[in-house]
């Protein structure tokens, strides 16, 4: 059975390491705020200069002037600081953070992303998934195996503007987690969701894909 929000979310949570500074991208990536394991540090990073940031706030303890780059109210954890939105990108540029999270609307089969525009559609601005791809250390991908009308999402190439070129070290998806091989840049399944098959992932996938000898159920706990 695929894997809802959360649990692709938690999954990625899995990828955390104490004492990492981490962004999350706009979207299902701030899921992963409420999923840090117990008794770890991380620090999260925002683009609009916080870092510290926890999980999301319940009703009662909302502040609206504490927001991450995306506009949506957040908490902050003991010791999180605030700064100019240009110190951030500073933090980002200069390879001090060991890891973002993005979404993205198509990956292609040698880890390129595409994930801030459709031709044709209004949007506010690249944001900054151009600075993260480039200058963090690793780069794990989020989201749903296929877009809306059905159309697989991990294709051979990009169709649509680029944010980086093989930047991505890792997808996790509603369907399986899957690993940039270096050597063959393709990408290799090791996970799949419960009840999901190989052959599912591959009719929902028009890249070239690799597969693990052993495919391991995923984990989000």
């Amino acid at each position: 059975m695929p894997l809802d929000r959360n649990q692709i979310t938690a999954r990625a949570a899995l990828e955390l390491r104490d004492g990492n500074y981490v962004n999350l991208g706009i979207g299902m990536p701030t899921l992963v705020a409420n999923h840090v394991p117990e008794g770890m540090t991380v620090w999260l990073q925002s683009e609009n200069g916080m870092l510290g940031m926890g999980p999301f706030p319940h009703e009662e303890d909302v502040d609206p002037n504490l927001i991450n780059a995306g506009k949506q109210t957040v908490t902050g954890v003991e010791g999180h600081s605030f700064f100019s939105s240009s110190d951030s990108f500073g933090m980002i540029r200069g390879g001090h953070i060991d890891l973002a999270i993005l979404g993205a609307m198509e990956v292609s089969q040698e880890g390129d992303i595409a994930n801030w525009m459709i031709p044709g559609k209004m949007v506010k601005g690249m944001g900054g998934a151009m600075d993260l791809v480039a200058g963090v250390n690793k780069v794990i991908v989020t989201m749903e195996h296929c877009n809306r009308k059905g159309a697989p999402k991990i294709i051979p190439e990009c169709t649509l503007p680029l944010t980086g070129l093989r930047c991505i070290d890792m997808i996790i998806t509603d369907l399986c987690v899957m690993v940039m091989d270096e050597e063959c840049r393709r990408f290799r399944v090791t996970e799949i969701a419960p009840g999901v098959t190989r052959e599912e992932i591959e009719s929902k996938t028009t890249a070239e894909l690799l597969f693990a000898d052993e495919l391991r159920d995923i984990a989000t706990a």
